[in-house]
């Protein structure tokens, strides 16, 4: 009676244990996929503050790697929102999917732009 009681309890943590794991494991795979552009509840896009999050650990505190200031403008929102692959990796993702709007990926450009240029 006493093992049976102890396998139910087991059974029932090992369970609770499990829910617990892939609830967890799916929220994180969520909040990693999602963008977080900043226009949540009345809140105004901070290309500063996006590129300082999401960037600057592939293109550096001042835009110097893997970012052609001189392409058009729509080619580098086009690169934002669809990503690129070059010769050899980190592959640009494309931030299209990830909820970043075309005014916004404009405005991380233009972000970029001025950091690149600045002294």
């Amino acid at each position: 009676m006493k093992v049976l009681k102890f396998m139910t309890v087991a059974a029932m943590l090992a369970t609770f244990f499990a829910v617990v794991v892939m609830v967890s494991a799916a929220s994180r795979t969520a909040a990693y996929d999602q963008f977080d552009a900043g226009t949540g509840s009345g809140r105004q896009f901070d290309g500063a503050a996006t590129y300082k999050s999401k960037c600057v650990a592939c293109h550096g505190q001042k835009a110097e790697k893997k970012f052609d200031a001189s392409l058009p403008d729509q080619q580098l929102v086009d690169i934002v929102m669809k990503g690129k692959k070059p010769e050899k990796p980190p592959n640009m993702p494309a931030y299209g999917e990830k909820g970043v709007t075309p005014d916004q990926a404009k405005a991380l450009v233009e972000h970029m732009k001025q950091l690149k240029s600045a002294p």
